[in-house]
């Protein structure tokens, strides 16, 4: 059997500082269930010297949280720069409108709408928001089969 079939893309974000922040949004906005967390400091092995900015040792180091049936992972990696999200979007599927409108909503709380949710041809309810984190996010009702 060959294991290119047990293969998972999963996504990593690095928030730069505020990925604690991030995981309580997350938790609110969309129901994400923090699966693992741990911070530099309880790391089992101590992180090289200069290799994380003065008080990063509270910071989180890796977090798992799951968001329906997708596992996504975060830190706050080494840096305290700005964070730079581009040339992607995370897309969440969700089973109805009034999902989709509610789903919507949190995420463009305290962010940028960039298409407000509408019809579109491909669903009965389709729109992109750029969380306050600066994560671009495509939220779409799928439309049932045989339906346009």
């Amino acid at each position: 059997m060959s294991t290119q079939n047990n293969r998972i893309v999963q996504p990593y974000l690095f928030f730069n500082g505020k990925c604690e922040e991030a995981v309580e949004f997350y938790r609110k906005a969309l129901g994400a269930e923090v699966e693992m967390m741990m911070r530099f400091k309880d790391s089992p092995e101590p992180t090289p010297p200069g290799m994380l900015p003065a008080g990063f040792e509270n910071k989180i180091m890796h977090c798992s949280l799951r968001i329906g049936q997708t596992t996504v992972m975060a830190s706050d990696g080494c840096s305290a720069g700005e964070v730079k999200f581009e040339g992607f979007s995370l897309s969440i599927s969700v089973p109805n409108e009034a999902d989709a409108d509610r789903v919507f909503a949190a995420l463009a709380d305290g962010g940028r709408v960039e298409m407000p949710l509408t019809k579109t041809f491909w669903s009965p309810r389709f729109g992109m928001v750029q969380d306050r984190f600066g994560i671009g996010w495509m939220v779409i009702v799928m439309a049932a089969s045989g339906q346009k």
